[in-house]
């Protein structure tokens, strides 16, 4: 049966979406630890302030992306803002980082910057890009208590985290820096403000061990351990959130270029001595981006209704340097490891749903529809039971999405073209106005499986695009009614039973 959904009544789900609200979102962030502080907005925001360090560039990380990991799994809602942006693997984070620039250039501009983008925390390190012989440390102090002032002028409320700044090994260019350190400890302490807080970045940076080549800028090691101190210094200023995400962290393939993982939330321990269903999420990004983090709210919440949920790491471009068939062969050992894995894993192997979103749900599909290969275990299934999709590329040919080697080798990947009698029963969510994936091509493809006796339910979202909701921003009423119809779905298969929903 052919189910079209055109439009969202959201007066029949207010309530449902109400208690989710509630189960996902804490009561309050902000706590009175070091700061005598009230409770503010649900959701936060965050600007880094500095150099290159913040920033980022072509051959270093910045701190950001692991800092945005240790927050999201922490489970607060928050946003990076500012005029800048640094690549990483889920696009792109946004920050006041300038690369080359110094304490006083960030001075000089930063009443218009902070105007533009008034942040609830600013995450300030500055220091670098001075010379020894200048002499700069007064001047680096004026710069910085003179940008805290203004900043605080704009907004009394704003938490401001002062870093000592990290050590380089590039002397005697950066041989002041321990001399300033001492100096910011000591304007911080003057400044007497309960708003101000001091920040060690320098205990246990090494640049012998945390920069690369240049001496200076963190290398993957260091930007973590910067993202660390960072963290535990915003958990003194943050209450804790209401959920956070721990799933286990399994291996299931190894590469030259490291191992690839599954992040599993099992259900709390029971008397239940039956297998489980399972169900296993493939994020978006276009095979060029993206994390497995897209997916713990579902996996948490379907962890939490007695399944076992799986969010699984693939090979994308922008780490690996790979091709959507790459990521499409990591989907499959994904799913066989799940399968080859399921009694200790206590999964039903014949309850195994795939699901997945824009790249995520194409992956989810050729697995499902394409069938098993001869690269791989071949003893072992690769097709999913099930398949939940989230606006996916469904078609790769020459008129659909993808690369031109993706639409040259067309018939080998895209769903569209492979579907027969043994794909599995599917949900198909899109939205209307998605410039990627046309309500004709979703069509086509309902059509197709049920010519094929496939059951296949298709619902639309009026006036949504690509795609229907951003999971690393605020949640809007589209994310709890594809909840709600993908609940549904799992229930009307068996995968959820009527007391869990």
């Amino acid at each position: 049966m052919i189910h079209y959904r055109a439009s969202i009544n959201r007066n029949a789900t207010r309530l449902i979406e109400t208690i989710l609200l509630l189960i996902i979102f804490p009561s309050s962030l902000f706590g009175q630890k070091n700061f005598d502080q009230e409770n503010i907005q649900k959701r936060f925001s965050l600007l880094g302030l500095g150099d290159s360090i913040t920033e980022g560039g072509e051959t270093f990380q910045s701190y950001l992306f692991p800092l945005w990991q240790k927050l999201f799994t922490a489970g607060y809602s928050f946003d990076f803002i500012g005029p800048n942006s640094s690549k990483c693997r889920i696009g792109v984070l946004n920050n006041s980082g300038f690369s080359g620039k110094n304490a006083e250039y960030i001075d000089a501009h930063i009443d218009s910057i902070y105007r533009k983008y008034p942040a609830d925390i600013v995450l300030l390190h500055a220091g670098h890009n001075h010379f020894d012989t200048e002499n700069p440390i007064a001047g680096i102090i004026r710069a910085q208590e003179s940008t805290i002032r203004k900043i605080l002028r704009i907004n009394p409320d704003v938490k401001i985290l002062v870093a000592k700044v990290i050590t380089s090994g590039k002397l005697p260019k950066y041989s002041y820096i321990p001399g300033l350190n001492k100096a910011i400890i000591q304007m911080v302490k003057q400044m007497k403000n309960k708003n101000i807080l001091l920040v060690d970045q320098a205990q246990g940076f090494d640049w012998k061990k945390h920069t690369i080549s240049d001496r200076v800028h963190p290398n993957a090691e260091g930007a973590e351990m910067i993202a660390e101190v960072w963290f535990n210094a915003l958990m003194k200023i943050l209450a804790p959130a209401d959920q956070v995400f721990t799933p286990q962290i399994i291996s299931y393939k190894q590469l030259n270029s490291g191992n690839l993982n599954l992040h599993i939330f099992k259900p709390r321990e029971s008397k239940r001595v039956e297998t489980l269903p399972a169900i296993i999420y493939f994020f978006g990004g276009g095979w060029s981006h993206g994390t497995p983090l897209q997916f713990y709210r579902e996996c948490a919440h379907y962890a939490s209704k007695g399944m076992v949920a799986i969010a699984a790491e693939y090979r994308i471009s922008y780490l690996h340097k790979t091709t959507p068939f790459e990521s499409y062969e990591d989907a499959k050992d994904a799913l066989r490891w799940l399968r080859k894995n399921a009694t200790k894993m206590n999964i039903d192997p014949n309850r195994i749903a795939a699901a997945g979103a824009s790249a995520g749900g194409h992956l989810a599909a050729a697995a499902g529809i394409i069938g098993d290969c001869t690269v791989g275990e071949v003893d072992i299934s690769s097709k999913p039971n099930l398949l939940l999709l989230y606006y996916p590329v469904i078609d790769n040919s020459p008129n659909g999405y993808g690369s031109f080697e993706m639409k040259k080798r067309y018939q080998e990947i895209s769903p569209l073209h492979n579907i027969d009698s043994t794909s599995p029963n599917t949900l198909f969510i899109l939205g209307t106005e998605d410039p990627l994936i046309p309500v004709e091509t979703a069509e086509d493809f309902i059509n197709r499986m049920v010519r094929n006796g496939v059951s296949c339910e298709l619902h639309l979202f009026k006036g949504a695009g690509h795609p229907i909701f951003f999971y690393a921003k605020a949640l809007t009423d589209h994310y709890y009614k594809i909840l709600e119809l993908s609940d549904s779905f799992l229930k009307k298969y068996g995968y959820l039973n009527n007391s869990s929903i």
